[in-house]
């Protein structure tokens, strides 16, 4: 077991540094924003590929921040009704769902976005709107984040095995499993 943790620490240290590093595309995606709006309002002139690269950044930080925020234990839940249930029941739960909803799930969306991913590059396919920018870059966030999201619902798993067999301390909701190893 020891040697699945060092695995699951490993993708937990992965999703952290990625995850840290998207939210700084947050404060870029304002910036373009707010510039583009300032441009488009003081000189009249506007583009549509400071447009996109606001939804290509947006999207970044969604698709690149999923395993993160499943790691942090932020992923949206239902918790008034998932605590009232026994430890060892809400355990279970939370195993099942990674193992039957959440990685058939992700599986599923990497099978479908790879070939979806390389058609696009294939084809340098470009935005329809002119000005626009490339579209396989955004494409292939879509299956760089579901690809992120499965290997931090691996390590979930792991880690779920080893809180079930008394290894690991159950986390708390809105923390990592591998808060004290990755976070500061």
């Amino acid at each position: 077991m020891s040697g699945l943790l060092r695995f699951s620490s490993s993708i937990d240290g992965l999703n952290t540094l990625i995850g840290k590093l998207v939210s700084w595309l947050i404060l870029m995606a304002v910036l373009v924003s707010s510039i583009n709006a300032i441009i488009r309002k003081v000189f009249d002139q506007s583009s549509n590929a400071w447009l996109e690269l606001q939804w290509y950044l947006f999207g970044a930080v969604f698709m690149l921040g999923a395993a993160w925020t499943l790691l942090r234990r932020e992923h949206i839940r239902i918790d008034i009704l998932f605590n009232t249930f026994p430890r060892r029941v809400r355990l279970w739960i939370e195993l099942l769902g990674h193992i039957l909803f959440l990685m058939p799930f992700v599986m599923l969306m990497v099978y479908e976005s790879t070939d979806f991913v390389i058609r696009s590059i294939q084809l340098q396919e470009m935005s329809f709107n002119a000005g626009g920018l490339i579209v396989w870059p955004a494409k292939a966030l879509v299956l760089v984040g579901f690809f992120l999201l499965f290997l931090q619902g691996i390590s979930e798993i792991i880690k779920q095995v080893a809180v079930i067999r008394g290894i690991l301390p159950e986390p708390e909701t809105g923390s990592s499993h591998g808060q004290n190893s990755h976070e500061s």
